[in-house]
This record gives C-alpha cells, structure tokens and sequence, in this order.
C-alpha cells in the first residue's frame, strides 16, 4: 500500500467551430493546432506508457464539442489540408536554412514532427482520434470522462434547471454514443459549482465531479481531511479538490515550469517573423499572418533579446522539472504520514491544450513524471478518481460551497460589465424553449417539426458555451463571440416560431443542421 495517491486530469476542450460556408476560417485552427500539438503528441506518449506496462497513469476529460469536431469528417479533411500547407512550408525552411548551423537543426525537428503527426493521424489512427482514445481507456492505461454538452458555465444558467439538465444529459449521452460506455464522473465546465448541482450530476449518471481548493475546504460541515481526501455530497456523488500546490507548478506565470528561460518561446513564430511575400502561399487566406507552429527561438527576454531554441537543454530542464514534482508530491503526502482511511490524494487538474500546445514540453514532461512516479509505487501510486472511489469507501459526507477555477474564484470573469448582456437572452431562451417542448411533447421523432425541435436545442447549447462569455471577457476573437452568441440565438427565435406558427422551411432547417452538425439524435425532451 502506498503512502499516498496522485491523480493528474486534463481538461480537453475546444468551442465548436465549424464553417463550410467560408473557404478557411481563422478559429478552425485552434482544432488543427491542438490536434498538432496537443492531442496526436498525448496519443503518442500514452503508447510508449502503454508499452512500458503503465496503467491508471491519468484522467482526460473530453468535452462533447471536441469529440463532434474530432470526428467530423468535414474537419477532419479540413486538417489534412491545412496540414499538407504545413508541411509544404516546413520543406522550404529546410532550404532556408540549409546553412545555417542554429537553425536547420530546427527546421529538420519541425519537419519531422509534422510528418509523424500526419501519419499517425491518416495512417495509423484513420484520422479517428476518439477511437484511438478510447483504446487507451479500455486498456485502464487513463480514465475518459466528459464534461457538460457545450461546456456551458452552469452556476450562471442554475435559474432554468432545465437548461443545467439539458447541458449534463447531452455531456453523458454524447460520451456513451462515441465511447461505447457511460462515463463514470464529469468535469463541470470551469470547475463552476453550486450548492445542489450534485443532484443534477447524479440524474445524469456521473458518480464524481471536480471544485477549485475552496469548494472543498470551505465545504459544510468543514473537511477533516482538508483536500488531501475528496468529499462525499449527501446524495452519494464524490466531490474532488484541487490542489494549489501542484497547480501553481505548472500554471504560476511567476513559478510554473512552462515559464522557464530554456523552453521554446511560443510567441516568436515564423507567421510572423519573415517576410510576408514568402509566408504567404502558407498562411490562412494568404493576407492574414497566423501562428505556424514553426517557433525557433526560446523564452530568453524581450524580442531583440531572444536566444535560439536548444532541445537537448530544454530535455535537460525536463527531466530536472519532473524531478521537483515529484518530489513534491512524496513530500506533500509524507505531511499526513500513514494514514490509510482514506490514503492521502493529491488532484492536479490541467487544461489539455498547455501540454504541447502553449508549453512545447509539456507532453515530454508529463511523460517523465509518470515513468518517475512508477519507479517507486510504494511511495506515491498515481490512480484515477474511479479507482481511488472503489478503493475507498469510507469518505466524509459534506456539502462543497460555490466555486470555479477561474480568476477570483467564482463567477466574475463570465460575469461582469463586457458580457452579463448575454445572460438575461440565455435564460429567456430556455424558459422558452422547456414550454416549447411541452407544449409540442406530442410530436413524432423524424418529423420536420421533430428535427425544428432538436436544431432549437442545439442552437441554444451552442449559444450557451462558457467559451463565448470567457473571450468577450479576455479580449481576444471578442467580435467572433459576440456574432455567435447572437446567431445562435436568433437562430433558436426562428425555430421556435417556425413550430409554433409554420410552416417550418425544410431547406432552411437543413442548412442550420448542415453547419451545427453535433448531438445528431438529441432529443428535445432533455428541456422539459
């Protein structure tokens, strides 16, 4: 029996976009480089894991958006094209720098990768990721879960219950009809918690869901065990923290590891360094400079200043990075000495898309500290939170308080003076939309009015994403969110007065079902 337990979740999750109407679009390529540079590198360290005899080693949350994007068939093409251009540029910059001794080590890496990643994406997995996933979970090497349908922020959607169910149940059947299984537990979306939320958690099927540190430390009646043990909500649903420590490791812009001066800079591109005539034929709609993913230089100071990326130092800094952490975390847990009822558990939570994506090392790091952790169990045994749960059935029963992970903890940065315009729409839009369903309960699946029902659903899902309030706060893409926030809901007004009034323009209805190609068998039921 180990001393203690570690459990590492990543959060994987992107808004949906998707628009065939335009010929490339700028936000698509969030999927295209988290799928370079996140989720294929993540495949890739699980297999040698896997090989290596590695199980349990992590949780990865996928949201239902990024499972209906990664397995769009639109997209997936989409990404293949966008990737041929990659890789077309990356043999320029062979030639670029062909003689250039610093450079051309790093021209090579790139094309390299890009390479691999296609492979691994067309070839080996058939461009099906979700599958490839799923592989791993099945093999017990991590745990899938899922989060809310369209990631929605659910402490601010909580005065129409039904929209909050309707978030959850969409979230679980999404899992169950692309994994083959229910999901055990559930990342609400910003860790956003309120008091009662678990009764909806557990109509919807999860047994366990994740709160920032105060949700649990400022939980009723206060926590013996502090965060070192998760907490039991009356009606049976586990409830487990985050841990600060191990979080600011990796998040503090001021002491995380991704801020170290050896690591790639991801801010200095080649999309934006060279000249614009010969980026051109290689960027977005040849006149908009984008990221590439072709970065050479490291975090060394300010531009004039920056120094040549050298992998061999930043492999060095690695491994001495996930040496630290994991000494930590046998430290942390020796601080509660042998205690078995329950054992200790440290819970470290991530966004997916800082490994790799944001943090160039981030995979090769996680992939250090699991083979690190393994190398003696008996100290600190890394687990998932199904695995802990059935190992440990004697929990404290509390209440956890309000919470999120975001900035200041709580609601503010979904909620302040750039976005509340939207939340008064949102919530008159699900009044309306479970008196719609009621009202029209009698309608038959496959009908036109049926399918008007299950396109107002996913209109107004899409338009309650957390991601759209979240960059209308942050200032970046801020017309974008605006235009889908206001789309979506005028797309829901239509279809809500299609059914109620008629008639229901079949060619119309199809082309909103064209372009919202996700939860293609919702049923409308889940707003009564």
């Amino acid at each position: 029996m180990p001393l203690g337990f570690h459990c590492i979740v990543l959060h994987a999750h992107l808004p949906y976009i998707r628009h065939p109407e335009y010929e490339s679009f700028l936000e698509e390529n969030w999927l295209f480089e988290a799928i370079t540079e996140t989720y294929i590198p993540l495949l890739l360290m699980l297999a040698r894991l896997q090989a290596a005899g590695h199980k349990r080693c992590l949780t990865l949350s996928l949201s239902p958006t990024l499972m209906s994007m990664l397995r769009d068939p639109f997209l997936q093409q989409r990404y293949l094209s966008h990737m041929d251009k990659l890789r077309l540029l990356a043999e320029q910059e062979i030639q670029r720098t062909n003689n250039d001794e610093v450079f051309a080590p790093l021209a090579g890496l790139y094309q390299d990768r890009l390479e691999e990643v296609v492979q691994v994406f067309d070839q080996q997995y058939d461009r099906d990721l979700i599958s490839a996933f799923a592989h791993f979970y099945n093999e017990d090497v991590l745990e899938l879960i899922t989060c809310a349908g369209t990631h929605g922020f659910l402490p601010l959607l909580k005065t129409e219950t039904a929209a909050v169910r309707a978030q959850l149940q969409v979230g679980a059947h999404t899992f169950k009809s692309m994994i083959g299984s229910s999901p055990k537990g559930v990342w609400l979306p910003e860790c956003g918690y309120y008091r009662g939320l678990e009764a909806i958690v557990e109509e919807a099927g999860f047994g366990y869901f994740f709160v920032d540190s105060h949700g649990i430390l400022n939980a009723t009646p206060k926590p013996y065990y502090g965060l070192s043990a998760p907490l039991v909500c009356p009606n049976g649903v586990a409830a487990f923290g985050r841990d600060p420590d191990s979080s600011r490791q990796v998040w503090s812009r001021d002491e995380g590891y991704p801020g170290d001066l050896n690591y790639r800079d991801f801010y200095r591109d080649i999309g934006f360094d060279l000249d614009f005539d010969y980026i051109k034929p290689y960027i977005l709609d040849g006149r908009t400079r984008i990221q590439t993913g072709l970065k050479y230089y490291r975090i060394t100071g300010p531009e004039a200043q920056k120094e040549p990326y050298d992998p061999a130092r930043a492999k060095e800094v690695v491994a001495s990075h996930a040496e630290d952490f994991v000494r930590r975390s046998r430290r942390a847990i020796e601080t509660h000495g042998r205690r078995t009822t329950p054992a200790p558990l440290i819970v470290s939570p991530y966004d997916a898309e800082l490994f790799g994506h944001w943090w160039f090392e981030g995979p090769e790091w996680l992939e250090a500290v699991i083979s690190r952790m393994a190398e003696q169990p008996d100290l600190v045994a890394l687990t998932t939170p199904s695995a802990y749960l059935e190992e440990h059935r004697q929990l404290q029963s509390a209440s956890p308080s309000a919470s999120s992970w975001g900035d200041g903890g709580y609601n503010a940065f979904w909620l302040n003076p750039g976005n509340d315009w939207v939340y008064p729409y949102l919530h008159d839009a699900a009044r309306r939309m479970s008196a719609l369903v009621k009202q029209h309960s009698d309608v038959k699946p496959g009908t036109l009015r049926y399918r008007a029902l299950q396109q107002a659903a996913r209109s107004l899902l899409l338009a309650q994403a957390s991601d759209w309030a979240f960059i209308m706060r942050s200032g970046t893409s801020q017309e974008y969110a605006y235009n889908r926030t206001r789309d979506h809901l005028a797309r829901f007004n239509y279809l809500e007065n299609a059914v109620h009034k008629g008639p229901i323009d079949e060619r119309r209805l199809q082309a909103l079902e064209i372009m919202d190609q996700l939860f293609p068998d919702i049923p409308p039921q889940v707003f009564a």
